[in-house]
């Protein structure tokens, strides 16, 4: 946990930090417990729970964790990026490990006890996730009073190819009319 709050520190000393997101460098909730505690400290240094994110590939004992009362109040985010369970273990092969029913289930649950909206991030994968037909499956697996997604766009690492600005708008209308809340994030990275 001291290693964590090291790092917003850090990062504090260069500019004023309000929000956090644990995401990127790994599962952050296979370190649960340091996570969380790095958690109850940040109000400290002035960053709320309110503005913590923890995001999650759907590492259930984590989530069921969060979920507990003595556990601090942040949000979650859960990444997806494919509503089909054979598709999403293609994409993230934690779903072997925790199915995506059961990662739903246990979002849910979170949600219930905390009464905060879930962010899911799914990245726009060319021809792989980005269908009509994906945004159609992804608008009946959640609610929208429990869920908000983020279309992000993929920056192209030689694997898989970016959708482009249209497949992403088309996805998003799909969302758009079954009423899901959605919201396409800024594009950085990709000149790098």
């Amino acid at each position: 946990a001291s290693e964590i709050l090291d790092q917003a520190l850090h990062f504090r000393r260069k500019e004023p930090v309000t929000n956090l997101v644990f995401m990127g460098m790994g599962e952050p909730l296979i370190n649960v417990d340091n996570v969380l505690d790095s958690c109850e400290r940040l109000p400290a240094i002035g960053i709320a729970t309110s503005h913590t994110t923890v995001s999650t590939a759907g590492w259930i004992p984590g989530i069921e964790k969060m979920a507990d009362p003595s556990s601090p109040n942040v949000r979650l985010a859960l990444s997806l990026h494919a509503a089909d369970p054979a598709l999403r273990s293609e994409l993230m092969p934690v779903n072997d490990r925790y199915p995506l029913p059961d990662v739903m289930d246990a979002v849910r649950e979170w949600h219930a006890a905390r009464r905060r909206k879930v962010f899911i991030e799914y990245v726009m994968l060319d021809g792989v996730n980005d269908a009509p037909a994906h945004a159609r499956q992804l608008a009946e697996l959640l609610d929208a009073r429990v869920f908000k997604v983020n279309l992000i766009p993929y920056n192209p690492t030689g694997m898989y190819d970016g959708a482009s600005r249209e497949r992403i708008a088309a996805f998003k209308s799909v969302l758009d009319a079954a009423r899901l809340p959605s919201t396409v994030r800024l594009t950085r990275g990709r000149d790098i």
